[in-house]
């Protein structure tokens, strides 16, 4: 089999790095900053990012795979890797820095991050539904 395409292997570098940190900061909230996020009444903030980060760290390592057999499809699927990396960052990375004490002005981020990941999935619908590229 040939080697994966240069959008394959950024999905799955993306999956990678998601995924690791997500497993980090997910653990860190369950354990070391348990008590602090408790107080501060943000245990459900810190979970919901925690989901969502891993959530998509998973949908782009299937990104990934599909994009290693389907490679027709990388020039708009390319776009999806890019949604769901930037929407991960702005929406769980707002909801953990928030759940920190962080400044509330990075409210209004978290929506911004929402708007990237639901643009992603919007665009790997029309990827799949028109069976070639969604650019």
């Amino acid at each position: 089999m040939p080697s994966p395409s240069l959008p394959a292997r950024r999905a799955l570098g993306a999956a990678g790095l998601l995924g690791l940190s997500g497993v980090a900061l997910g653990a860190l909230g369950a354990h070391a900053l348990k008590a602090s996020l408790a107080a501060r009444g943000m245990e459900a903030v810190w979970a919901t990012a925690a989901q969502y980060h891993l959530g998509h760290a998973l949908a782009l390592a299937a990104l990934a795979a599909w994009l290693r057999a389907d490679p027709d499809h990388a020039p708009g699927l390319r776009w999806v890797t890019h949604c769901w990396t930037a929407g991960t960052l702005l929406f769980s990375g707002s909801l953990y820095v928030l759940a920190l004490g962080g400044p509330r002005w990075l409210g209004p981020v978290t929506p911004l991050g929402g708007v990237a990941l639901l643009t992603g999935w919007l665009l790997l619908s029309l990827a799949a539904r028109r069976g070639r590229r969604a650019e």
